[in-house]
């Protein structure tokens, strides 16, 4: 039965665990909001975007969404502007919006290429892992995009500046 599976995995910590509702299934892929915002509204991290889980760059998206959205308001506010008008939500949103779809394709290919159980898939991963492996600054370059800090218009607030 579910609910005995689930305290075995979980222990007995929480008592006796009983499941309401049917279960449900939530695919792990690309998901993109086609706004990001709406008047004095604005979406940020999961309620934006999801991402399949690579190396938590789902939870960088939404540090950098939430920087950017402050950095945003706080710009605005100090410019005596209306922080929730469409026109300085705007500007969150297409700072956003490239470096969302962009992280969101490149962890979608990863995942189908390094799901991929095909031979010369397969191989020309693991050729492709082997060369920058061996390439320092490639490897570089690749560990600051996982890090989320290889955008070339970081909110102030990701490089410990203050807004």
């Amino acid at each position: 039965m579910f609910e005995e599976e689930l305290e075995r995995r979980f222990g007995h910590k929480l008592g006796t665990l009983k499941v309401v509702g049917g279960r449900r299934a939530f695919p792990l892929g690309l998901t993109l909001a086609r706004d990001f915002i709406a008047p004095r509204f604005a979406l940020a991290g999961d309620a934006a975007h999801g991402i399949h889980p690579i190396s938590g760059q789902g939870l960088n998206l939404g540090f950098k969404d939430v920087a950017a959205l402050a950095e945003t308001i706080v710009d605005a506010d100090r410019l005596g502007l209306d922080i929730g008008s469409l026109a300085v939500l705007e500007r969150y949103q297409s700072w956003r919006r490239f470096d969302t779809f962009r992280m969101g394709v490149t962890t979608d290919v990863l995942n189908r290429l390094f799901s991929n159980d095909v031979t010369p898939v397969r191989a020309l991963h693991d050729f492709g892992l082997g060369i920058v492996d061996r390439m320092p600054s490639v490897k570089s370059f690749f560990i600051r995009q996982a890090s989320g800090l290889g955008g070339q218009s970081e909110p102030k607030m990701l490089g410990g500046q203050p807004i």
